[in-house]
């Protein structure tokens, strides 16, 4: 039989204003429906335990952390601050079983995003101050804690999430400083000596091949801009590759139209949620131009999702909640061309 035909989808970079989960998944879902992909958003409003790091590093497994001055650190005992993260992402699970349960017709797709294990690394300190980085026998163990931990979540989640199809980002915004030796020591003197590609691609398969295993759809790797980080991406297991649309250089088009020939799909951050929302004529001209440029052929939209840049949760709901409109109404007059085509 024929590949069923795919349809351009939106979604958004996961981060949402407020505090209070049920009111943010109705939102979320309530937008994003048909073939967009709605997601599970997160709260940073509510403080440490909601933000990126802190998020991810509450679905570790068996590697207790807690917040100090200078920024997250792996210890020996859970505490407060480990609580607190485990209490916030149990009631976002809770909160999207409520309202999904509630669906008349349950949305069929859903997104999920964490920190992904090299940003993670970085992120993190050990107990003498120093990033996980700087270890390569604590960078192997933070990596299988999360590819453990993610695998985990899936599960949660698809048990409220009522038949979905789980997707899951992990977000690497420092993989170029990290492959290119650009992170700075703790004292910020030097720079950390560069991880080699090999680990960070053999890092991004070990996370998607354990949530493939947990019933995930499959993932996409999110690697900031950069060659170097976007190379390594294209060489790994991931199903998706997400990059910002003004990062993307001609050169960098030319890859993705081999990856997305070859069946990868690609997500597109159009929208900067810090901006005034232009007009969806406007956002989705600046996707075909570049695919037009490349030479993709308009059938093969069906590859791709647009999103927004990080920085919803900095808005207001109202605000929120018209990104999320725009980027359903620019999905759906890309895949009236993409139909017309």
């Amino acid at each position: 039989m024929p590949e069923p035909t795919r349809s351009v989808g939106a979604t958004a970079a996961g981060d949402w204003p407020g505090t209070d989960p049920l009111e943010a998944n109705r939102a979320v879902r309530g937008e994003l429906g048909g073939a967009n992909l709605p997601f599970l958003p997160s709260l940073p409003a509510r403080g440490p335990g909601s933000d990126a790091i802190g998020r991810t590093l509450g679905v570790l497994v068996e590697l207790p952390f807690d917040l100090q001055p200078h920024g997250w650190r792996l210890v020996q005992r859970p505490g407060r601050d480990q609580r607190r993260a485990d209490s916030a992402l149990s009631s976002d699970i809770n909160a999207l079983g409520d309202v999904a349960g509630a669906e008349e017709r349950p949305a069929p797709r859903l997104g999920l995003r964490l920190r992904g294990p090299l940003s993670l690394a970085a992120g993190v300190h050990l107990h003498n101050g120093e990033r996980v980085l700087v270890d390569h026998g604590a960078r192997r163990e933070l990596y299988a804690s999360l590819a453990t931990g993610a695998a985990d979540l899936v599960r949660r989640v698809s048990a409220v999430a009522r038949g979905a199809e789980v997707l899951l980002q992990f977000d690497e915004p420092d993989a170029e400083q990290i492959l290119t030796g650009r992170v700075p020591t703790a004292s910020g003197y030097r720079t950390l000596r560069a991880i080699d590609r090999r680990e960070a691609t053999e890092a991004w398969d070990l996370v998607t091949s354990s949530v493939v295993a947990a019933g995930a759809a499959g993932t996409v790797l999110a690697p900031g801009g950069g060659d170097v980080a976007l190379e390594a991406a294209r060489s790994g297991a991931a199903s998706a590759v997400s990059l910002d649309l003004p990062g993307i250089t001609d050169r960098h088009w030319e890859a993705l139209a081999e990856d997305i020939e070859a069946g990868r799909e690609l997500q597109v951050a159009i929208l900067d949620p810090g901006r005034p929302v232009p007009q969806v004529r406007v956002l989705a001209e600046s996707v075909l131009a570049a695919w037009r440029r490349v030479g993709l052929p308009l059938s093969a939209l069906g590859s791709l999702t647009v999103t927004t840049q990080p920085g919803l949760a900095s808005r207001s709901p109202g605000d929120a909640t018209q990104a999320l409109t725009r980027m359903a109404q620019v999905a759906d007059a890309l895949d009236q061309v993409r139909a017309e085509s």
